[in-house]
């Protein structure tokens, strides 16, 4: 049987995720210390998790709204009034997704045509590019360097917009580098955009996770609410990964098209997840949100940790500002990304990822997780420093 005459062009011509491949040969080798996914180790908290286990046993299972529950909308608009000064109808301009990736997946197929042009600046989450190329459309890499903090240049962006652009995708704080804009930063990106009548996507999943300065949203600089679909969900602020539950953004007209693809192919978010995104909200609006506050601090510690280390054995290292993650450059060592990934782990059974993941700019860089214990982290940078001896 002729499997691939089945099989459908664009899914045929996706490339497995550099994570994930990498991380299959990590996991049979015994004894690996893995540094590689970006998953809080912090457990959902207690209270989320007795008022979904109160919802199951009162028989709360059924279908909620098309859109998500009511009270989660309204709990979501006043939960980006207070955070970041957004005003949102809870009506008709919030969807409750199944995880800030089926927001991605629902903005790129609500409005990208087969040949329209998508920007992403790189190195960039490895999920934007394929979603682009399932929608019809053309990913464009932006390239951003070190020496510019990895924030994508108003500039750059304005050389790379054609007559196919149609939208970018901006994801700050960014994974893998932790690099965050500011408002000046956006304000320039902003008018680039505007003045080139183009979209924005922006994934702010980590906006809670910033050290030493509070997030801007894209969608509060002048002129682009009306152009972005802002994107968000529960997974990294409150430990609440495998919920899968997020939500999106926009105006209402932008709203509507998102709406009906959401309504055909996934009905509504599970239930015991927008209970749990309730409880989350309720209580962080109660308590100044001290539990994101609290493991905010706990990443800190990590991050100050790992970038002392990287500094004290030599290896060139971005600052990150956001995020849970580290890019240190290999390309001193003569080894690109992946070469030091592989023999790393073949040497000393610590797992990192190829920074090539995450497109041909991160080539000679790793991006490590502090999302892991500060126990795990350093017995991780033991191996490493070891690793570095044999190596030099």
């Amino acid at each position: 049987m002729d499997y691939n005459k089945f099989i459908g062009k664009r899914a045929n011509a996706l490339k497995p995720s550099g994570i994930r491949k990498f991380f299959e040969i990590a996991a049979k080798v015994e004894g690996v210390i893995s540094l590689g996914v970006g998953e809080p180790d912090f457990i959902t908290a207690w209270d989320i998790r007795k008022d979904v286990i109160d919802s199951i046993q009162k028989g709360k299972t059924q279908y909620t709204s098309n859109m998500g529950m009511p009270k989660l909308r309204e709990l979501i608009c006043k939960y980006l009034e207070v955070r970041y000064q957004l005003n949102y109808d809870k009506e008709t301009e919030v969807i409750v997704t199944v995880g800030a990736s089926e927001a991605v997946d629902l903005a790129m197929r609500a409005f990208i045509d087969i040949g329209d042009e998508v920007l992403i600046p790189e190195p960039s989450y490895v999920a934007y590019a394929p979603a682009v190329l399932l929608a019809g459309g053309v990913p464009i890499g932006v390239k951003t360097t070190v020496e510019n903090s990895f924030k994508v240049q108003p500039e750059d962006l304005k050389n790379a917009i054609t007559s196919k652009t149609k939208a970018i995708i901006l994801s700050y704080p960014n994974n893998p580098t932790g690099a965050i804009l500011t408002k000046d930063e956006l304000e320039g990106l902003a008018k680039v955009i505007v003045d080139s009548d183009i979209m924005c996507f922006s994934d702010e999943i980590y906006s809670e996770l910033t050290y030493g300065r509070t997030h801007v949203s894209m969608a509060g600089i002048e002129n682009m609410r009306e152009r972005t679909v802002l994107i968000n969900g529960f997974s990294k602020a409150f430990a609440m990964t495998g919920w899968r539950i997020g939500y999106l953004v926009a105006p209402k007209e932008l709203v509507v098209p998102m709406f009906k693809i959401h309504q055909y192919c996934i009905m509504c978010a599970p239930t015991m997840s927008q209970y749990a995104g309730v409880s989350a909200l309720e209580q962080g609006l109660k308590d100044n949100f001290a539990l994101v506050e609290d493991m905010r601090s706990q990443y800190d510690l990590r991050r100050k940790f790992l970038l002392d280390f990287f500094r004290s054995v030599g290896m060139e290292v971005f600052e990150p500002e956001g995020a849970f993650y580290l890019f240190p450059s290999t390309k001193s060592l003569g080894l690109d990304g992946e070469e030091f990934a592989e023999k790393l782990l073949e040497s000393q059974k610590v797992a990192v990822v190829p920074g090539s993941a995450f497109g041909e700019s991160g080539k000679w860089h790793i991006r490590i997780s502090y999302a892991y214990s500060l126990k795990s982290l350093q017995q991780a940078t033991e191996r490493i420093r070891k690793f570095l001896e044999e190596i030099r």
